[in-house]
């Protein structure tokens, strides 16, 4: 298991109850095996650039613990699903920096 980090964007035009029950399904794919550290909810905000004639979106952070398989499933949902902008997962750096040091 490694330390995530994840980014969604989502459509601002999306209500808020299909939002929380597409983001209750990626929380669902991380808890079957993995855990949920942390997640912060950031809102509307305005994009660096446009996406699809787009220049804002809804913001949710969420850092993780979990394995390939989990990424790799969020990733091909969030493909497939409508309402989702952008899915961003990065590895956490605090982890990468205690592999080099040992």
């Amino acid at each position: 298991m490694r330390n995530y980090e994840a980014v969604f964007i989502f459509e601002t035009s999306l209500e808020e109850e299909k939002r929380n029950n597409i983001f209750d399904r990626f929380k669902g794919i991380i808890e079957a095996e993995g855990t949920i550290t942390n997640i912060d909810e950031w809102g509307v905000r305005k994009l660096a650039y446009e996406i699809n004639d787009l220049t804002e979106g809804y913001y949710i952070v969420m850092t993780f613990e979990g394995d390939t398989a989990a990424i790799n499933e969020m990733d091909r949902i969030s493909k497939i699903t409508d309402g989702i902008m952008r899915l961003m997962i990065v590895r956490d750096e605090e982890e990468k920096k205690e592999k080099k040091e040992k």
